[in-house]
């Protein structure tokens, strides 16, 4: 039976104190929102301080939420358990933590599927992205909805301009197998780590580059310790805002259908802007001295044809048809919906 977290341990309460701004009144159905980026400079911190703002504000008295930024809770490897056991009701980790809950979500980490965020738009919220997010129901999660950070770069401590550029060189990449895929096809060595180790990793040179959207190449200083940035547009990097099905199905029915209208339109508002907020961090680099390269078509292709060879080992688990409704996205965005979603 659904119990409302109205009683919290003096321990609990210091944590609450120091790392999240909503105070709940006895009575209110307290909803923590744990994730590992900042509040203020980055596409899912902002949508989650714009999410606890609405629902503290619009459901006073029956709901609270308290946003745990910067992995002050838990980190993404460990949010879903915590999710699971009742110790978080909110999540919104990268689509490739989801591996160990669906092979599905591995279609987000091919390399060069999707165009841009716009395609990626139109793919999240056809049919097939519906399907998507209920995947994972008879694993105890269920996605609400998709949020944007944005197109993924790669930075290391040499110029990669050339597929080959990146041999011998060891990559940090997120518990996926295609993205260890993507990099042994290029002849590197990946290196699975957990996000707020990143920085320390490439200052310490135990890694030797990685992949990011500009808004956490700028928002944890990646490019501080990296020769600089190539602009390769290679994969996206997206977030599934999800909760436990036992949290979501207990909660009374005005409560979901409230938040889940506060989550659908801070979704849209927030995803709307996360091309523009990402092209600004990359402005940002630029100021701060870092150094970002642009590939030439032919150097872009070249990276596209020797990555071409991932999509082949993973397209059993995937599906082939979830492929081509992807590939389809690439083709059917009109002009308007495109550059709205891609223009500064």
């Amino acid at each position: 039976m659904f119990k409302p977290l109205t009683l919290l341990s003096v321990s609990a309460l210091a944590l609450l104190s120091f790392n999240a701004s909503a105070n709940c009144d006895d009575g209110e159905i307290v909803i923590k929102f744990s994730h590992v980026t900042n509040t203020d400079k980055h596409p899912k911190g902002i949508a989650a301080s714009l999410l606890e703002e609405r629902v503290n504000t619009e459901m006073n008295g029956k709901a609270c939420m308290q946003v745990f930024p910067n992995s002050t809770l838990y980190d993404d490897d460990k949010v879903l358990e915590a999710l699971l056991n009742g110790d978080v009701q909110l999540a919104a980790p990268s689509l490739s933590k989801f591996e160990k809950f669906t092979k599905k979500y591995r279609i987000f980490d091919l390399p060069f599927l999707f165009e841009d965020v716009a395609a990626v738009d139109k793919f999240q919220n056809s049919e097939a992205g519906d399907k998507l997010k209920n995947a994972m129901k008879r694993r105890g999660l269920v996605g609400l909805e998709f949020w944007h950070n944005g197109m993924k770069q790669m930075s290391a401590n040499k110029p990669l301009m050339m597929p080959e550029d990146a041999k011998g060189l060891k990559f940090r990449v997120q518990a996926s197998d295609v993205l260890v895929a993507q990099f042994e096809q290029l002849g590197a060595n990946p290196q699975k780590m957990s996000f707020k180790e990143v920085y320390g990793g490439l200052q310490t040179k135990v890694i030797d580059g990685q992949e990011n959207t500009w808004s956490n190449i700028y928002g944890k200083k990646f490019f501080e310790v990296q020769d600089g940035v190539t602009e390769t547009n290679h994969g996206i990097l997206d977030y599934l805002v999800v909760t436990s099905n036992d949290f979501w199905t207990e909660l009374p029915d005005d409560v979901r259908t409230q938040l889940d209208t506060i989550l659908m339109e801070v979704t849209q508002t927030r995803n709307s802007e996360s091309f523009k907020v990402n092209q600004a961090n990359k402005e940002n680099v630029i100021a701060a001295g870092g150094t970002v390269r642009t590939l030439t078509p032919e150097q872009r292709q070249a990276w596209v044809d020797a990555l071409q060879p991932v999509w082949k080992k993973f397209e059993k688990d995937i599906g082939a048809e979830l492929i081509d409704a992807a590939l389809a996205s690439n083709q059917l965005l009109d002009k308007a919906s495109s550059e709205a979603l891609v223009s500064p």
